[in-house]
């Protein structure tokens, strides 16, 4: 008899992935069906809803994060965490690189927009600093190609730490206990700007989310997930779309979309990466964020305006018709154009939720950084 069951089970396993490869539902695909199904080795699981020409990578655990300790006892790494937490960088003494990268706050801030130098706000949403090191362009836009480039432009922004990057090395200088920092990372005593974002970046790329129970599931601990977070984690790699742009180890293909949220002639216009680019290809496209720890960094999007997940997934669920132009704008090459990649997809109130529940299990427990004690 047992025998007889293992056989039966197999051939259920091989009715569903036969199934879900040509994109039926023939078969049921009830709790216990799809924890079969997704309970063995990724390479052995059915392929996602992937639209032609999409480059895409499949899920992958990150491993557990042990070397942390250890990576923060290297000078430069140890320099770079110094400077990142000391308000000195800025022009006002004030505000430091934590202000809105904060640790407490999954290296976000928690804000629609950031808030720098005399309260100015500014015009995007701090994006988290988990996993930046994986990224070969930087801000929302990508105009920076390293994180040294990166660090450069908020110590410099007004609005944002509004500190002289020529000043900088100077103002440093003159605090007696950096020296002895900078000599322990560099072999010198003397400090130059480069320096400066050289450690900050180098500190930077230890920021790192902790496994969740998403990665332990990969690994093989199958009764890590639920069976609604599993549904999810389907709905995801199907109906959902989601693996198009949100999928590899760290849930995003690193690539910029305009999604439909440029608001072209409203009050919260933002043209994206066009601003950087002035390709008119790239109007209203912004890069996709890691889904790593997601349900720790709201609000999100560029413009912090979504605090609700069910909202966001209430978005994407329309699949943001794109707009007719208004009259005279008919042959506008500015207008933007949503990506083909959005279409609406009929999610159900109980889909959205099990897809709320699969981000819930791709959301570590935050790691609680011990601040520095600032060198005088």
């Amino acid at each position: 008899m047992k025998r007889i069951a293992v056989i039966l089970s197999s051939l259920l396993l091989l009715m569903l992935t036969t199934a879900l490869r040509r994109g039926t539902q023939e078969v049921p695909l009830t709790g216990d069906s799809l924890r079969r199904l997704y309970a063995r080795p990724v390479s052995e699981w059915p392929r996602p809803t992937i639209d032609s020409g999409v480059v895409w990578k499949e899920f992958a655990a990150i491993p557990l994060d042990t070397a942390l300790p250890r990576l923060l006892e290297d000078p430069e790494v140890n320099l770079g965490k110094t400077l990142f937490f000391d308000p000195r960088l800025s022009g006002s003494n004030q505000i430091s690189c934590s202000s809105c990268h904060d640790p407490d706050l999954a290296w976000g801030d928690g804000r629609t927009v950031s808030l720098g130098h005399d309260h100015l706000q500014g015009t995007r949403n701090t994006p988290s600093l988990l996993n930046v090191g994986i990224h070969e362009a930087f801000f929302w836009d990508g105009r920076s190609s390293s994180l040294e480039d990166q660090a450069i432009n908020p110590i410099a922004t007004h609005h944002e730490m509004n500190m002289e990057p020529p000043l900088l090395a100077a103002k440093l200088n003159k605090i007696e206990g950096y020296k002895a920092l900078f000599r322990q990372a560099y072999g010198t005593e003397r400090i130059d700007f480069d320096q400066i974002v050289k450690a900050i970046a180098a500190f930077e790329k230890t920021i790192h989310s902790r496994t969740s129970r998403f990665d332990q599931f990969l690994n093989g601990n199958y009764q890590r997930m639920t069976d609604e977070e599993i549904q999810g984690m389907h709905l995801f790699r199907t109906k959902a779309r989601c693996m198009n742009c949100h999928n590899g180890q760290y849930l995003t293909d690193g690539q910029f979309h305009n999604i439909g949220l440029t608001y072209y002639g409203r009050k919260y216009e933002d043209l994206g990466r066009y601003n950087f680019t002035k390709d008119t290809a790239d109007v209203g496209k912004f890069r996709t964020p890691s889904l790593r720890d997601v349900m720790l960094t709201r609000p999100w999007m560029h413009n912090g305006l979504f605090d609700n997940m069910e909202g966001i997934l209430n978005i994407y669920n329309s699949g943001m018709h794109m707009m007719k132009p208004r009259p005279g704008r008919e042959n506008d090459p500015m207008f933007p154009k949503t990506d083909p990649l959005m279409q609406p997809l009929q999610l159900t109130p109980a889909d959205k939720k099990a897809l709320i529940a699969f981000l819930h299990s791709v959301t570590g427990v935050p790691y609680k950084m011990r601040r520095p004690v600032l060198p005088q």
